[in-house]
């Protein structure tokens, strides 16, 4: 949900990630091998105190990616591809894309193309997490140098939940 992950994304990019796309792209779309399970507050390493007491109300979890999954026949989980035909199927309310410029959000209700937060943005701004707060936007954007990002639903504190079996998902 944009009024979680918005905040929690432009910090870790701000602080943790000292303003590199890449290495934010790298950590949270290359380095793991499925899908995170959440992302926590680990992403607002270096950012201020004060900051991370307010995004997160003086909780800490670390990240999770999701290693424990087990497929019905017993080969190895592969990632999935989100694209606007198979979100709706998965149950993705919300897309996030990494542009060099910001964070492009994108209601899977509205496919398509989002409005475009930018990467200076304070992450104490209160976002939305209704589609129709967001403008409509009626251009699509074809960044060459983009990845996309899609964090899943957080569940602050949560323990593991044991096994999942990809059908699941």
């Amino acid at each position: 949900m944009p009024s979680h992950h918005l905040p929690l994304l432009l910090a870790a990019y701000q602080y943790k990630f000292g303003r590199d796309i890449e290495a934010m792209a790298q950590h949270l779309i290359d380095d793991i091998a499925v899908d995170w399970d959440e992302l926590g507050t680990d992403l607002l390493d270096g950012a201020p105190p004060t900051l991370v007491a307010a995004l997160t109300g003086g909780e800490h979890w670390p990240s999770r990616t999701l290693d424990h999954l087990i497929t019905p026949d017993g080969s190895p989980p592969v990632r999935m591809t989100v694209t606007d035909t198979t979100a709706s199927d998965l149950g993705m309310p919300w897309g996030y894309i990494l542009h060099p410029q910001g964070i492009e959000v994108i209601s899977m209700a509205h496919t398509g193309t989002g409005p475009l937060v930018a990467w200076d943005t304070d992450p104490n701004t209160p976002f939305s997490d209704h589609p129709a707060h967001w403008p409509a936007i009626t251009t699509r954007r074809t960044p060459t140098t983009s990845r996309t990002a899609r964090p899943p639903r957080p569940a602050a504190g949560a323990a593991p939940t044991g096994p999942r079996t990809a059908a699941r998902r």
